[in-house]
Order: structure tokens, then C-alpha cells, then sequence
């Protein structure tokens, strides 16, 4: 008889192991799709690797894409540190870059040209924490599920947002193309060596070295990460749950709505169709291959971003379907899943359930 028995020691690799291992099933599972559509995987591979990193301007593109997905995974790390699951970074992402364009488009009339940027940004961050506060305030009142209520939300905020570029903040002088007119200069994000990589990407990068630190040495993330072990942690413990509640899906909210900002100011300039790819359910992927640990997001964000961007050669290059990427994105996750498994449960063969078993939590199977 097989049972399942939960591990009682940890080893000390397990940090880098399980990362390890959702990379490891994810490209041994992609090969077997691969050998199934008649495609060496290795030649796959490779040009994947050629599609990330096979020129300066690729490489710089890698890190443009990571910029967005380390906010949104450091939204999501956030969150979960107190068992919170922010499913709705993608509208969140969405309020950030609408309030960052309005500002862009109207507050050049009331503003100074040195306070719009930082205005553009405070109102991304705005944004996205104001999209979060309904399913905080229904989470914290009433124990209303926050994965339901902030994934729903996300499908509102795309609709808003093509309500406004194709309704009142249409460009008159677009031709009939959707999309609003572009957002002032002085809101506009500096690029750097000669590229699109933006001032967002630095931003993420000292936020997430901010957040680490605060999770870590601060009373604050303490209390978070008591409240995470558990309700009764978090009574014996005499932390006011739902004011941490509230804050934390506030902030995971702002850091999306700082990626949306940043997609605005640094990238497209203006709101048009393109805005929502799957930003915020990336962050997911992110959060959970960093182990949910702030100063690993931005390599696990550089990592999918790479995955994403080769994935895309592929389809030039050996003629696969899009989906090629999604189904690499969907075996890192279970790969990630049968690491945490592993790491939590052993296989038990043969004999009877003893009572120290038991104890421990075997399963028969």
C-alpha cells in the first residue's frame, strides 16, 4: 500500500529546489509538446534562447517586459504573505495606467511640467489601490472571497478603459483609430541607452528592494507574516487583522497600478487596445517562482519575460501555434506545484498506518 506522509524535516536547497524543478518539468514538458508537432526541442530551445538574447536591442527587451511583471509580482508576493490572493492585478494594472493617462492628458492645465511625472505616478498607484479597496473592504467586513471579487474586477476595469478611448477620451484627430490623443512630455518616462527601457524598471527594482527589507525587519511585515501562518497566530499574536487587510490589498494594488503607470508614461503614451496582455496574471507566475520573496521576484521576472519573448520566435521561426507560450507558462506552474508537493509530502510503501503516521498526516492511496 502506497500512503501519502507529510514531511516532518526541510532541507536547506529547498529555496532554489523547487524553482528549479518547475523549470525543469516546465521545458521537459514543452519538449514532449514540442516532439509531438514534429520539432526538435532542442533546435526549439535554442531559438528561444536566440529570440531573448540574441542582440542588444532583444536583451533590452527582456528587461522591458520584466519591468510590469516584477510590480506585479511583488503585488501578488504581497499579498500572500498574509494569505491575501490578489487575482485582479491585471485590472489593477488597467485602473493604474487610465488614472496615469488622465493625468498625462488633462493635468498639464493645472500642473507645472516638473510635478506631472510624479503626479502621473501618484495617480497609477492611486488607481490601482482604489480598484483594490472593494474586495479589501468585502474581504475584511463580511469574509467575502477575494479571489472571486478581484478576478471578476479585472474584466470591469478593461471595459471602463475602452469605454474612455472609445467614447469621451477618443482622439478627435485619430483618424478612427481607437485611442486617446498622446499624453503631455512632460509626463513622459526617460529611456535610457538608447532603448525602451524606462525609469519603471529601476523604480521596480528599488521597490523591491524596499518591500524585502520591510517584510523582513520591520513590525509590520512580521505581523504579516503571522497573520499569514494562520487565524489563531494572528489572535494569540493581538494583530488587528482587518486594518493589515486593508492595507496590503491597498499596496499590492498601488504596485500594479505603478506597472500600468509605467506601460503609460514609459511605453504606449496613451491608452489604446494592447494595454491588457496578461501583466497581471503573469506577476502570479512570478510571485510563486520567487517563492513569494521580494528580492527574487525581479529574477523570475527576467526569466518569464525571456520565456515570453522566445516563445514569440518560435512562432516565426519553426511556424507554431501562439499557445506554445501559454502551455510554458501553464508547466511552470504545475512544476511549481509538484516541487511545493514534494518538499511537504513523502511516499510511504508497504505496511500499516502507525500511529505516529497518523500523527503526521498519512494518506492511503
Amino acid at each position: 500500500m502506497i500512503r501519502l506522509v507529510k514531511r516532518t524535516d526541510r532541507f536547506k536547497g529547498q529555496a532554489l529546489a523547487i524553482p528549479a524543478l518547475a523549470v525543469l518539468f516546465a521545458f521537459g514538458a514543452g519538449a514532449l509538446i514540442l516532439l509531438l508537432f514534429g520539432v526538435n526541442p532542442l533546435s526549439a530551445y535554442w531559438a528561444m534562447a536566440k529570440g531573448a538574447f540574441g542582440s542588444g536591442y532583444l536583451a533590452s527587451e527582456v528587461l522591458v517586459k520584466a519591468a510590469p511583471m516584477t510590480l506585479t509580482g511583488l503585488a501578488v508576493a504581497l499579498g500572500v504573505t498574509m494569505l491575501l490572493w490578489n487575482i485582479g492585478c491585471e485590472g489593477q494594472l488597467v485602473m493604474g495606467a487610465v488614472f496615469a493617462a488622465g493625468v498625462g492628458l488633462f493635468g498639464s492645465a493645472y500642473l507645472p511640467d516638473w510635478a506631472m511625472l510624479p503626479a502621473a505616478a501618484g495617480a497609477g498607484a492611486l488607481g490601482g489601490a482604489l480598484w483594490a479597496m472593494g474586495p479589501a473592504l468585502l474581504k475584511a467586513g463580511f469574509r467575502v472571497n477575494e479571489i472571486l471579487t478581484t478576478l471578476l474586477l479585472n474584466y470591469v476595469a478593461v471595459i471602463l478603459m475602452e469605454h474612455l478611448y472609445f467614447g469621451p477620451w477618443r482622439n478627435p484627430q485619430g483618424l478612427g483609430f481607437p485611442g486617446t490623443a498622446a499624453i503631455a512630455d512632460s509626463a513622459m518616462l526617460p529611456r535610457f541607452f538608447g532603448t525602451r527601457i524606462h525609469l519603471g524598471l529601476f523604480l521596480a527594482l528599488t521597490i523591491a528592494l524596499m518591500l524585502g527589507a520591510l517584510l523582513r525587519h520591520s513590525k509590520w511585515g512580521f505581523q504579516l507574516r503571522v497573520a499569514g501562518l494562520g487565524p489563531k497566530a494572528a489572535r494569540y499574536a493581538a494583530i488587528p487583522v482587518k486594518r493589515r487587510t486593508l492595507e496590503v490589498m491597498a499596496a499590492s494594488g498601488a504596485l500594479a497600478g505603478l506597472a500600468g503607470m509605467g506601460e503609460i508614461c514609459g511605453l504606449q503614451h496613451r491608452l489604446q487596445e494592447g494595454l491588457s496582455i496578461g501583466y497581471g496574471y503573469d506577476g502570479i507566475i512570478v510571485a510563486f517562482l520567487a517563492r513569494l520573496n521580494p528580492l527574487a521576484v525581479p529574477v523570475a521576472a527576467v526569466f518569464l519575460s525571456a520565456v515570453t519573448i522566445g516563445a514569440e520566435r518560435l512562432q516565426t521561426s519553426l511556424g507554431l501555434p501562439s499557445s506554445i507560450e501559454l502551455v510554458l507558462k501553464g508547466c511552470l506552474v504545475f512544476g511549481y506545484l509538484a516541487g511545493e508537493g514534494a518538499t511537504r509530502w513523502r511516499l510511504h510503501f508497504g505496511g500499516q498506518t502507525t500511529p505516529a503516521m497518523a500523527a503526521e498526516g498519512g494518506h492511503a492511496e
